[in-house]
């Protein structure tokens, strides 16, 4: 049956082949011819190579091959050659293969070389950094104002308030809390590796990641409000949103959110196979952005999609919540996404942030 099927004719399919023909010789003819990049990495999805690629799935089934090798190819063609500015107050603080970089509104940075992560302390006044066996306190000109010495750090948080404020550290003994002037750090949870998040606000209450389940728990005094179960996937964020209402808990397999009692509001699954790749909330609201597949940004609620790529990362909301910030590596690019699906592109981004064996990694966006 299938060879007969193979052998039938397709009606039309000569002159659906040279209408494609048509297509793909005019776009070449007016293609406006483009410097060659250093690099290769990023390649543009023309609106021409598109309408090749419908024409030729018409012509015939093996052009459905096309269309997928389409979905595959990635970059914004129109993006600008450097980071010249953010598109909305604030500063992003990135990590790279040289060290964390604060990346001012206007576009200009610095790097604080050394340091392989970095945290935003409330209101952003200073900054906690990582290295191997060091933890500093540093303000955003790299000034630095404490350090701790301890063996294999690999993650720190800094929440509180304005004049009142803590930061929470994973070493080998396991989490840790410390003052943010650099006193009376201590072991909180013996063993556990975190992702971490501070509750907004006064008390300094800490979520973290513990074996199948997710604590929140006090830093001073130590006591565990709730804790919920997560499921057996590795959690991949942990996010409070703004006025400590809400907790958002991602894993590849799954997307829940708790109240501030720890009581489940949302428990949401991929699609077949599919898995969720990041997520946050809205500034100012209990509303979460989605990245599916790492392909699909969408708006959990509505399921409305804001950005479709292939091979992103991760995203990023501004302080003010209008607009985002999509990582595309397989791109080399950044893509902030606004207003009305505004699109501002940014491309080679590992040249700018001296990376050669990673894509910069965001460590996050404040203040306004």
């Amino acid at each position: 049956m299938k060879d007969a099927l193979e052998r039938v004719a397709i009606p039309d399919a000569d002159a659906a082949r040279e209408r494609a023909r048509a297509v793909v010789l005019a776009a070449f003819a007016e293609r406006e011819p483009l410097p060659r990049q250093r690099r290769a990495r990023a390649i543009a999805v023309a609106v021409a190579v598109a309408a090749v690629a419908v024409a030729l799935a018409v012509a015939s089934p093996p052009g459905m091959a096309v269309i997928d090798r389409v979905r595959e190819a990635v970059g914004i063609e129109h993006s600008a050659p450097a980071l010249f500015s953010l598109p909305a107050p604030g500063r992003l603080l990135v990590a790279s293969d040289a060290g964390v970089w604060v990346v001012e509104a206007d576009g200009s940075k610095r790097l604080l070389a050394g340091y392989r992560a970095a945290s935003w302390s409330p209101f952003g006044r200073f900054l906690v950094a990582l290295r191997r066996n060091e933890l500093a306190a540093l303000e955003p000109d790299g000034d630095v104002r404490w350090t701790l010495a301890r063996p294999g750090i690999s993650e720190a948080a800094w929440g509180g308030t304005e004049t009142d404020t803590r930061i929470a550290y994973v070493d080998r003994t396991g989490l840790r809390v410390v003052a943010g002037d650099g006193t009376g750090d201590r072991l909180l949870a013996p063993s556990e590796r975190g992702p971490l998040a501070w509750r907004p606000g006064a008390r300094h209450e800490l979520a973290y990641d513990s074996a199948s389940e997710v604590r929140v728990q006090l830093a001073d005094g130590g006591r565990v409000l709730w804790r919920a179960n997560r499921g057996v996937k590795p959690v991949r964020a942990l996010v409070w949103s703004d006025d400590g209402r809400r907790l958002l808990v991602l894993s590849s397999a799954a997307l829940q959110v708790f109240d501030g009692t720890g009581r489940e509001l949302l428990h949401a699954e991929p699609d077949g196979v599919g898995r969720y790749t990041d997520a946050a909330f809205v500034p100012g609201t209990h509303r979460v952005v989605l990245l599916q597949d790492g392909t699909d940004v969408v708006i959990r609620d509505t399921g409305r999609t804001l950005f479709r790529g292939s091979g992103l990362a991760g995203v990023t909301p501004s302080p003010g919540g209008r607009w985002l910030l999509v990582t595309w590596p397989r791109a080399d690019q950044w893509v902030f996404v606004g207003p009305g699906g505004r699109l501002r592109a940014v491309a080679g981004i590992t040249d700018q942030f001296h990376s050669r064996s990673g894509f910069p990694r965001i460590e996050g966006w404040c203040c306004r």
